[in-house]
């Protein structure tokens, strides 16, 4: 069956291919700060991280439904959208994209546990037919080292990989030796939680095994 994911993360494209799926991918057309402050607006509150992450995910997934819809609407398979914030001592950590703030947020964490937000939403697709959807947030706490030296901080934000993903930390990379213990599913924090996509797939009644883009053999 044909797979779309709703986004441009190398994370998340190669959590699917471990997992023996080839999607195609493309780039939602999502204003992400503008749909949140437009809920947050007309409620009047400020959205907790896992209704921010899959109020994001499914805008994501459905911005690319209705692309496909216009581009290939022979288009019959599933559409996978994903978000992920992290939160640490009850402030949300985004992407720090400068390097002092990703050294400031790693000197905070040291030693302590943060919670990885990520909302799920899957599209299943056929032509002719309304999109039949699904969606869930995952969570897993990640807890740092505790003699993480200046040093090593500065080494790892020096390569560049903490700037641009939230928290500022990888676990499937270099942050990963930073990282001391991770509760809940591991996949969730590269990207996405393997076992909650399967979760919803089979809502939409649709076979995990079918998203594999070759058969497997014992």
């Amino acid at each position: 069956m044909r797979v779309c994911l709703a986004s441009t993360s190398p994370a998340r494209l190669m959590l699917l291919r471990q997992a023996g799926i080839e999607p195609a991918t493309r780039a939602p057309e999502v204003d992400e700060e503008a749909v949140v402050a437009a809920l947050e607006a007309a409620e009047g509150r400020v959205l907790p991280p896992e209704e921010h992450v899959l109020l994001l995910a499914r805008r994501k997934a459905a911005d690319v439904v209705e692309m496909l819809a216009r581009d290939e609407p022979e288009f019959d398979g599933i559409v996978i959208g994903g978000d992920s914030m992290f939160a640490f001592d009850g402030e949300v950590l985004g992407k720090p994209l400068l390097p002092a703030v990703a050294t400031e947020r790693w000197e905070r964490m040291r030693g302590g546990t943060g919670i990885l937000h990520s909302g799920h939403s899957v599209f299943r697709v056929r032509p002719g037919a309304a999109p039949r959807e699904a969606h869930a947030v995952a969570e897993a706490a990640v807890t740092f080292a505790d003699d993480i030296s200046s040093e090593e901080i500065a080494a790892y934000v020096a390569t560049g990989e903490p700037l641009q993903v939230a928290g500022a930390f990888t676990v499937d990379s270099l942050g990963g030796a930073f990282i001391t213990r991770v509760e809940g599913d591991p996949s969730t924090v590269v990207g996405m939680s393997l076992s909650t996509l399967r979760v919803l797939v089979r809502q939409l009644d649709v076979a995990w095994t079918d998203l594999w883009s070759t058969p497997r053999t014992a």
